[in-house]
């Protein structure tokens, strides 16, 4: 919407305050210029943001097209034979603009992670600085995972390989190190808050989160696997009832038993 001195004198007609300000302005028509200036340079500069903000809606909305074809295509093919063809193919973007943002296979990939780091990294920090007990968190962090696995298994699958690529290529081996260094942080920061508060009994926190997070890990394999009748919200309900009564301490009750 762009303005105008006379559609805002228009719009505020029945405002006495602004009568008398529009009658001032129109007996000193250096002061009206000035203002009508203002205007212009308003209308331009809130035009130029709202196509910069339609810009960037277009760039991420492309760019999220290309990672959502890169993932299909992993999926089905593997990194080795992935081609960046085969992104285009599946994104239904030209070729030119898929090189427009990404520069190679590699880089799409890498680019891939970054993505599901922030949008994961969001809900899993969210779960940590709730104040929630450290068994309900540790109980959310272990649903978090299920839920991942449910609604979207391929990217379970695909963090699979990336793992296999990390054995050989640097550049992944560096980003999926700081990807689970981040996750193994924060349920450090869980089992501590548990310790601290003396829900859990006292443990080495590094180990004791180390195993939690090798536990959740574990759930890739019924993404890929036939799990021999076992269901992967059994096996995630299991683990954590079997984690958390390690962790906790346990009643003067028990220990006399």
């Amino acid at each position: 919407m762009s303005y105008s001195v006379n559609t805002f004198i228009n719009k505020t007609s029945g405002s006495p305050t602004y009568q008398i300000f529009f009658t001032y302005l129109t007996k000193y028509p250096i002061v009206l210029a000035l203002v009508e200036t203002y205007v212009v340079y308003f209308n331009r500069l809130t035009g130029r943001f709202r196509i910069a903000m339609t810009q960037i809606s277009n760039e991420e909305s492309r760019k999220r097209q290309i990672l959502d074809a890169a993932l299909e295509v992993v999926v089905k093919k593997g990194y080795a034979d992935c081609r960046m063809d085969d992104i285009v193919e599946v994104s239904g973007l030209s070729k030119g603009a898929i090189y427009w943002y990404y520069k190679s296979k590699k880089e799409i990939f890498l680019s891939l992670i970054n993505h599901w780091v922030n949008k994961f990294g969001v809900t899993l920090n969210h779960i940590v600085e709730e104040d929630h007990s450290a068994s309900d968190q540790l109980h959310e962090l272990f649903a978090f995972f299920l839920n991942i696995f449910e609604k979207n298994p391929d990217v379970l699958k695909a963090e699979l390989e990336f793992w296999a690529l990390a054995s050989r290529d640097s550049d992944f081996r560096k980003k999926t190190q700081v990807v689970y260094h981040e996750l193994l942080e924060l349920i450090e920061a869980t089992v501590a808050k548990g310790v601290e508060n003396g829900e859990f009994k006292n443990l080495d926190v590094k180990v004791a989160a180390l195993s939690i997070m090798v536990n959740i890990e574990g759930i890739i394999w019924f993404a890929l696997f036939d799990a021999d009748g076992v269901q992967a919200r059994h096996y995630i309900e299991t683990i954590s009832d079997f984690i958390l009564a390690g962790l906790s301490k346990k009643t003067i009750g028990e220990n006399n038993e």
